[in-house]
């Protein structure tokens, strides 16, 4: 895959946040709430990674994964406070402001992250980053106007 085809895919891929948090909270109020739309999602989820997946004949040792360190399973973790919370905060904020606080979360702890090299290679915070984070802020402020009331 190339660089271009990958910023597309990514693109597309962030088109589909807000559909799934609308989608699962619509789930979840025609049934029983956004905790169990998100088991539910991520139960879908999960079949159809699985097909994926056995579909790839993919090689499978389970003696490798002894040798995994225990923070590598907290991925599903984070997966499900996310898919949770977007489903249960969607309703109230609307798709544009939950995505615009969920972007502005994600830049300021890649920053972080990418600083301190947490899990790869260290890249520190320069002002031009900085600039590129203040310049999301300023988008997220703008596209949800916390200082208009909701009519």
């Amino acid at each position: 895959m190339n660089a271009t085809s990958g910023l597309v895919l990514a693109v597309f891929i962030g088109m589909l946040l807000p559909l799934q948090a609308l989608i699962n909270a619509a789930l979840g109020r025609q049934t029983f709430g956004p905790v169990f739309a998100a088991l539910m999602s991520f139960a879908v989820g999960t079949v159809v990674l699985s097909v994926w997946w056995l579909s790839s004949r993919p090689a499978f040792e389970t003696s490798a994964l002894a040798k995994v360190p225990w923070w590598a399973w907290t991925g599903g973790m984070i997966g499900a406070v996310y898919v949770a919370g977007a489903t249960l905060l969607i309703p109230r904020m609307g798709a544009a402001a939950l995505i615009c606080a969920v972007v502005f979360g994600q830049v300021v702890g890649s920053l972080v992250l990418d600083h301190f090299g947490v899990l790869h290679t260290r890249t520190p915070i320069d002002p031009l980053r900085v600039v590129g984070a203040l310049l999301v802020v300023a988008g997220a402020l703008l596209v949800v106007r916390p200082w208009q009331s909701a009519a």
